[in-house]
């Protein structure tokens, strides 16, 4: 498979940090004219935030859209009355975090880790990303040397639940293996069950994957993935909204699953049962008006209940990468037409395959009776049925015709003679 376009080495990638130069910040003003100051200022601001804002504060994404960045920045480190939406509790909590936040150690940390930080409206940024609109990132931390921006045009997400099956587990690696020869990206989140296997899917088919994690992209999780993670980053990708170091919690897992949706141009459900974070990305992606398809899986099964459901709600049913593709990629990438297998029976004219309905199952008939049942003469049945016989369908006896052992069961139960 051809690598995705963009996947050199991405914009940001190199270089030192730049240095931040809040009011109260102990570094140097930046060098540089009053564009790139104001750049840098933005890019630092926007990291003391992911130390500061939960990921998917719409609260905090409505004050950095109306006040900006730098102001933002400026009242949680200065203090002063709280910014509108917040109580008194929460004001206090968030300026505690402020206190502590150092955006130039984080990307000290960040550069050892071979980790930039790509902010909103550069060359990099995804801009499906901001459909999520004041949910929107603050920025991604990526981890890996392709372009984000890039790899995303062409991306669908394979997703559903942790705990899967064996079935599940080879559906989502037989699905990602199938996209990534396609030419597009599989991005998941990373998990166990589903997530890996598709991450692996892809991998093995030597295409490109994205990990989506919902901690610091410098420290794998879960742990037991260490190596998966390492290996996505070196041969793929791996970001996160959430800065060197930081740990995940249940809700930042759920709020990690919109940036799976929008990164993405649809999201397929590998397994999912009634109650599954697979289905909040799901949700997701329909109010984000991406495509929604869901495998389906045994009526029995509960880890199949919850993708069930999603069909009975106007999710696609797709079963492979072709039938996923077809939905979307460009007009005319469609999957295959699904046909039965090609008896030989099929081949035949079909007066002739009716005369050889009108043989008996069992014994011989004669040909006046065939014809009869052919609805046909005489002539025209005896013509048809020594063509049958030539072709080892029909045996001729002295009380008339009758089917060879080979094709009795098969033309009565629809199968293959042969």
């Amino acid at each position: 498979m051809g690598r995705p376009p963009g996947s050199g080495g991405s914009p940001g990638s190199g270089g030192p940090p730049p240095s931040y130069s809040a009011p109260s910040s102990r570094e140097e003003p930046p060098d540089g004219g009053p564009e790139e100051e104001t750049g840098e200022r933005e890019t630092l601001g926007r990291i003391f935030l992911t130390r500061v804002l939960e990921p998917g504060d719409e609260t905090g994404g409505c004050w950095v859209r109306e006040l900006g960045v730098t102001e933002v920045v400026r009242r949680l480190r200065e203090g002063g009355p709280a910014l509108p939406g917040a109580g008194e509790k929460r004001w206090a909590g968030l300026r505690a975090r402020a206190v502590r936040a150092d955006p130039c150690q984080d990307l000290a940390v960040a550069r050892t880790a071979g980790v930039r930080f790509v902010p909103p409206g550069t060359a990099e940024w995804p801009r499906q990303l901001d459909d999520l609109g004041d949910a929107r990132p603050l920025g991604l931390w990526v981890r890996g040397l392709p372009s984000l921006r890039m790899w995303a045009l062409r991306s669908v997400a394979v997703v559903g639940a942790r705990a899967c099956t064996a079935y599940g587990a080879h559906m989502a690696a037989e699905i990602a293996a199938g996209l990534t020869e396609r030419g597009w990206v599989v991005v998941s989140g990373g998990a166990y069950g589903v997530d890996g296997a598709a991450h692996r899917g892809a991998l093995g088919a030597g295409g490109a994957t994205v990990a989506v994690l919902a901690c610091g992209v410098d420290r794998p999780y879960p742990p037991g993935h260490t190596r998966l993670i390492t290996r996505i980053a070196e041969q793929g990708l791996v970001i996160g909204e959430l800065p060197p170091g930081d740990h995940p919690t249940p809700s930042r897992f759920i709020l990690r699953n919109r940036v799976i949706a929008a990164l993405t141009r649809g999201t397929v459900v590998v397994e999912a049962a009634l109650r599954s974070g697979s289905l909040v990305t799901a949700r997701a992606a329909q109010r984000l008006g991406r495509h929604t398809m869901g495998v389906p899986g045994p009526a029995t099964s509960a880890l199949s209940a919850g993708v069930h459901a999603m069909l009975r709600g106007g999710a696609d049913l797709v079963t492979d990468a072709a039938e996923i593709v077809e939905q979307v990629g460009a007009m005319g990438e469609l999957a295959p037409d699904r046909r039965g297998p090609v008896l030989p029976t099929d081949l035949l004219d079909p007066r002739t395959r009716q005369v050889l309905a009108g043989l008996p199952a069992r014994g011989a008939g004669t040909a006046d009776e065939i014809a009869r049942r052919a609805q046909t003469t005489q002539d025209d049945a005896v013509a048809r049925l020594y063509e049958l016989r030539a072709l080892g369908y029909v045996e001729r006896h002295s009380d008339g015709w009758k089917l060879t052992r080979q094709t009795t069961i098969s033309v009565h139960e629809g199968r293959s003679p042969r």
